[in-house]
Formats: C-alpha cells, structure tokens, sequence
C-alpha cells in the first residue's frame, strides 16, 4: 500500500518580467490567464507598462515563467534595474524609430491610393496598376505588425482589432490582384465612376486597394501616438531617483571629499551645506538647521534638527551647516522606497481594455463567421465561386474599420490639444474612462490646495504699537536670516513697506529665533521661549492672539524690542484664493472630496474648513497616503488623486485617476494620468469635465464607425454592394467621426 505524498509549497517568492510582443489590453489579459493556470502563480500583467509582477511558490522557477510567457506568444525577460541617470531624449525616442518608419511609409503611399480611387478625374490609364505598385508595400512593410499579431492571436484561438485589420486588409489587396491579374480591373482605361447605385456584380472588375491601404495608415497613426505615451510609463521612477543628490561630500580620516552618492556607506559621515539637498537617510552628529521635507513628508513647516534627529535623503537643507552619518544607503532609503510604492501602485493597478478591442472580441468572429456563410450560401446557390468569393469578401471589406482608425485618435488628438490650450495635459486614452468612474477626489494639501510656501497672514500689536514699526524692525532681522518662516515675514514687511533698514547687529538663536540691532534698538524675533530667555512677557491680548493662531494651525511668531513684548505674527501655509470655488465646482461633478495630508491635524482642519472640505486625513506618511487609498477603493470608490509633491507620487499612481499639479515635482507629474499646468485647482474641474467630454466623443465615434459597418454588411452578404458606395460609405463615416471629434475644440472652462 501506498502513502500519498504532500508537497509543501516553498516560500513565495517575486520577480518582475518585462514583456514584449502585446499589440493590445487582450494580450495582456491572455498571458495573466496562463501564468495564473501555473501551480502556485499568481499574477498581474500590465499593458501600459509592458510588465508583469509574479509571485511564485513550490518547486516554480523564473525560467519556467518566461517559457510560459513566449509559449504564449510573446517574449518576458527580468528587466534590468533603473539606471541613476534616465536615458538621454534621442535614446528614448529610437524606440519607436521601426513604427515610425512604418507610419510615414503608409502615409506616403497611400494618400496618392485613396486619391486615385476616389477621384475620377486622377484615373489615368494604368492608375490602377500605379496604385498596385504604391499600395503594395504599405500592406505588406507597414502593415506587418497587424498580420504578425493576428496570426500569434489565431495560433491561440483568439481575435482583437490585429486580426480584423488584417484580415480586412489582406482580403482587400489578395482580391484587388486577382482582379487585376485574372479579372478585368487590369485593363487599360478602366474607371471607378461615381455610381451609387445598388447592383449584383461579379467583382471581377473592382479592386479595393485604397481601403487596404488607407486603414493600415490610420491605425499605424493610433497606435504611433499610444505608444508615445506609453514610454513614458516609466517616467515616475526615473524622476525620483533623480531627486536625490548626485555627489555628497564624506568626511574622511578628517578631509572632505567629494564622491558619488553610491558610493555612500552606512557609517560615513557627510557634510551637507544650506541649501544643499541631504544625499541619503542619517543621524545628524554635527550641528543644527531647519529641513525643509515638504516634497517627501507634505510637512509645510520646516523641521528643526540638531544632534541626535533623524534626517532624510532627497530633503532640503534650508539653514546652518549640518554633519550627518549615514543610517540607510540605496534601495533601503525612503526615497527609494517611495520608488517602489510608485512602481507597484502602477504595476497593480487593472489594465484598462481599450473601447474598440471590447467591441472587437465580439465583432471579429461574427463578420469572420458571416463572410464564411456568405460564401458557403452564395455556392450553394450555384452562383459561381466568382460571385460567391466576391460577397464573401465584400464582407470582409466593408466591416474592416476604417473609421475606426479614427475614432480614438482624432478624439484624443483634439481633446489633448484643447486641454493642452487651457493647461491640461491628458496622457492616453486608458485616463479618460477613468474619469467617467470617479466619485472621490483626494486632495493633498500643501501646494495643491494651498500655496506651498509660507506667508504673512497677520499681525497682532500691543497697546501704543504701529503695525507698520512692527514691520519694518522684525522684517529688517528677519530679512538677514536664511529661515523659510523669516523669509515670509520678510517677503510681507516688504511687500507693504517697500524697502527695509539694514540690521547693525544680528545674531542666529539655534531653535529659538534671531535677535539683533535695528535702528538703534534692540529687537527678538522668534518663539516665545525667545523672549522669556530676556525676561520678557506677552501681555494677555498678544498671549490671547498667539494661542488662537496656533489653535488655526498657524506658526504663532513673537516681536519684542526695548525690553518689552510689541506683536505676535502669524506665518501659514496661505490656502490658495481659487481653492473653495474648485471644491464647490468639483462637488457638482458628482465628486466627493477629502484633504490628505503630512502637516498636522490643527493645520489640516484649518484648512479643510476654509475650503468646504468634510473629510480630512492628517498627518499621514507617504506609505500611508497610499494605505488611505486602497481602503477607500476597498470600500467600492472610484478614487481621483490630486497632488504635487514626491510624497503624492505613489499615490497618484495608486488612485484610478492621478491628477498632478504641474507646478509641483517631475515624479508627482509623472506618476499622475493627468498633469494641471497651471497651479488653479479649478483646473481639476475642468480636466474632468475635458476628459468625460472627450471619452463621450471617443464612444459616439466608436458607435458610429461601427454603425455603417453594421449597416452595409447585409447588403455586402447579399452581393448587391457597388465598390464606390463601399467607398462612400467609409469615407463619409470617417468624415463624420471627424467633425464630431472636432466639435472637442469648442470646449469651455467652466466660468
């Protein structure tokens, strides 16, 4: 007797394949269905990125993966990992150098075809030979990516938009030759006249080499501009490992020197200088300043550090000069772990299935299964093979999609540019249905809904105390100081006074604030503790006015000269004067919104208050902004993101619909679907009203391509289809679906 075996699974392990070969959203569904058949797989393979992200287990290995992939049909390797420094632009651009080719080959030839077959008066005596000649290679050269496709897609049982440009195409050029080789299309002399008359025809004199050419170009075109937008999937990553600092200088055996950032150890000590960015995450040893982490933490305030804090890689060192040594260096830093946030929140999000590839899984087997019929009854019926081949490939011909070469591109190409006008940039035709599903919109606070940089929003003054005095001496100190709150003050005392004194004396207090000599007196500017250190205390109106700034979340500043306390300032992140109405114009969206934040609760209330904002997250890390995310997707919503800083970027990528703030960093930019030029909020309102308009444009096109297809196709089963009327009909459904993407160019932001 036997005892059965059980087979312990081995730790799961992960790897990311990097997949080529995928024409379409299909593809990429087929190889996920097949690496998921694996014992112990499960995967998620992404069409945008061209990448698939396994987790394996038991005796699976990665070869075996990527045997599975290519006997799919396409090709996987491990990618290599991200170089430092991006690619140089020409690099990047060669990768489409073989489409391209293709592109300008098609466009060349066939615009003199589809002229000559539509135009009698171009009919010269042998046109239909010339037009033989020029077509030829577009069908074949240009057009090979289409065959190449249908025929991985039938050894597989499966059809997509591949295999109906392929067919169609092959099906109009194979029967334009055997017309003009056997039939009498070869003729000299012969015309297409302009007859829309309904007739039974042999076929044996029309060629359709325009059709065959003329869709292969406009779908080379679609496909040319998807795949622009797709190489910079990998944009996000390569601009925050660009964040960081290049070079750093380490302190050695008691000698500074410069090397490259990897080439930094855990242990080394390095010297960071104001306004120097702090080359990886460390222990400050050394020293004391004021760290500005907004891009990484959404903290709007500086952070103070001095010996003992920790400090992180990628932020800015916005005072004295700091010694740090290194705790994590590379792939261990928040930095680099905020790269892999982004590139997993990208991996793992769905792959959208384009309209026309949904459409076409139903579409492709029936027309295929219709012209099939045709034949068969048209032969039954003693018709002759002539008059039965040629329904068959009337079929094939009149629903092959020229105007479906045209639905999504011209509709992008003129929403995109529209948006452009109006400083919105839509990345690709996956954003658009995304914008239709969403129902909340998450909004980070520093730089998006407010300014991003601190300002003087008021000054409380003692009893007998000028506003304007007040100014003019806490400006000229704070004037001398490197400090982003002291900037503020600086920046607001000269904006309503003009020019300021020059300090006789000055002096930096670490942690406190900044004291000195102005017109001969003797003025503090800083925290109150500043004041105390000189005995000095707030009376009950100015202690009043410091507590309710800091209740609103405001940095509460104290101004003291000649012994006595004169005024409190109040420093904040100012929230932007556009930012209520863009609220109020996202909620008639159907769009719920919600403040996420790093700054503090107090802050985050404050604001979401002045802003008419019900729900707030605060003082939420990076990795959190993309837990607050998934749980509101977990709860069935459809999550808009809108953000501007490096801490956004993951979850920009996370959310179904990423809008970035163009006035914020490159990787916030990157990772987002939809890129705000201008720092307005309101323009959100319209990048969604732009996108839903344009996707509603891109599905009335789609239907009307389709429509005189449908239409035509039983008069193409019953033979009675004049070539020319094909030829109309296409050409006016192509005209059609460009006017009505046209009408995209009359788009209005809301007033």
């Amino acid at each position: 007797m036997s005892t059965p075996t059980t087979t312990t699974p081995g730790p799961t392990a992960e790897v990311e394949l990097a997949i080529g070969g995928m024409t379409c959203a299909s593809c990429a569904a087929r190889i996920e269905k097949k690496l998921n058949r694996m014992d112990g797989v499960t995967a998620t393979v992404n069409y945008a990125t061209e990448k698939a992200k396994v987790a394996y287990a038991g005796g699976v290995a990665v070869a075996d993966l990527i045997a599975t992939v290519e006997a799919t049909g396409y090709t996987a390797r491990e990618p290599e990992p991200p170089a430092p420094e991006a690619p140089d632009e020409e690099e990047r651009t060669d990768e489409l150098r073989p489409l391209r080719q293709r592109l300008i080959t098609a466009v060349v030839l066939s615009v003199p075809v589809v002229a000559m077959a539509m135009v009698p008066a171009l009919q010269i005596e042998y046109w239909q030979w010339l037009s033989l000649t020029l077509a030829a290679p577009v069908v074949t050269y240009a057009a090979w990516p289409f065959h190449r496709a249908a025929w991985t897609n039938a050894r597989h049982g499966a059809a997509t938009m591949d295999t109906l440009i392929s067919i169609g195409t092959s099906a109009a050029f194979l029967w334009s030759l055997w017309a003009l080789f056997f039939g009498s299309a070869g003729e000299p002399g012969m015309t297409h006249p302009f007859e829309l008359t309904i007739a039974r025809s042999d076929g044996a004199g029309n060629i359709y080499l325009e059709a065959a050419a003329g869709v292969t170009a406009f779908i080379l075109a679609g496909r040319y501009f998807e795949a622009r937008s797709k190489r910079k999937a990998g944009a996000a990553l390569r601009a925050l490992l660009e964040l960081g600092a290049k070079d750093v200088t380490v302190l050695r055996d008691g000698r500074e020197t410069s090397v490259p950032v990897a080439d930094l150890r855990a242990g080394d000590r390095f010297l960071v200088r104001p306004g120097e960015k702090i080359a990886t995450d460390g222990t400050v040893v050394e020293g004391s300043s004021a760290v500005d982490a907004s891009m990484l933490t959404g903290e709007s305030v500086p952070v103070e550090v001095g010996v003992g804090d920790p400090v992180t890689g990628a932020t800015l060192n916005a005072g004295g000069r700091l010694v740090v040594e290194a705790t994590r260096v590379g792939a261990d830093t928040q930095l680099a772990r905020m790269a892999r946030l982004v590139e997993d929140a990208q991996n793992g999000k769905a792959a959208a299935q384009r309209l026309a590839d949904r459409i076409s899984a139903v579409f492709v087997p029936v027309v295929i299964g219709l012209a099939l019929a045709t034949l068969g009854f048209w032969l039954g019926n003693g018709s002759g093979l002539t008059a039965a081949f040629t329904a068959a490939v009337a079929v094939l011909i009149i629903a092959c999609p020229c105007a479906l070469g045209l639905a999504t591109p011209t509709a992008l190409m003129v929403g995109t540019g529209r948006g452009a006008q109006l400083g919105i940039l839509i990345k690709g035709p996956e954003v658009l249905e995304n914008t239709r599903r969403a129902d909340t919109i998450v909004l980070d606070k520093t730089g998006t809904v407010t300014t991003g940089r601190m300002t003087l929003l008021g000054v409380h003054t003692a009893d007998g105390t000028d506003e304007a005095e007040v100014l003019r001496l806490a400006g000229a100190l704070e004037h001398a100081s490197e400090h982003p709150i002291a900037r503020a003050v600086a920046t607001g005392a000269m904006e309503k006074l003009g020019a300021l004194p020059t300090p006789e004396d000055f002096a930096n207090v670490t942690g406190l604030g900044v004291q000195g000599v102005v017109e001969g007196h003797a003025v503090l500017v800083g925290r109150e503790k500043l004041l105390a250190d000189w005995a000095i205390a707030l009376p009950a109106g100015l202690e009043r006015a410091k507590h309710e700034a800091e209740a609103a979340g405001r940095t509460a500043i104290t101004v003291a000269w000649d012994g006595e306390a004169r005024a409190v300032l109040e420093v904040a992140d100012a929230v932007k004067d556009t930012s209520a109405e863009a609220i109020r114009r996202l909620r008639a969206l159907g769009l719920t919104p919600i403040l996420l934040t790093g700054d503090n609760r107090a802050v985050a209330d404050a604001v979401a208050a002045e802003v008419g904002i019900d729900q707030v997250f605060a003082e939420v890390m990076p990795e959190d902004k993309v837990d607050v995310v998934k749980r509101l997707q977990a709860e069935g919503r459809s999550v808009a993101m809108v953000g501007d800083g490096v801490n956004d970027a993951a979850a920009l990528a996370q959310a179904d619909l990423g809008l970035a703030m163009g006035t914020g960093t490159d990787a916030a930019i990157e990772a987002g679907d939809l890129t705000l030029v201008r720092g307005d909020l309101r323009a959100a309102a319209d990048a969604i009203r732009l996108s839903r308009r344009t996707l509603a444009t891109i599905k009335g096109n789609l239907f009307w391509a389709f429509a005189y297809n449908v239409a035509a196709l039983p008069l193409a089963a019953a033979g009675l289809l004049n070539p020319m009327i094909a030829g109309a009909a296409m050409a006016f459904s192509s005209v059609f679906v460009v006017g009505n993407s046209l009408r995209l160019r009359g788009f209005k932001p809301a007033a």
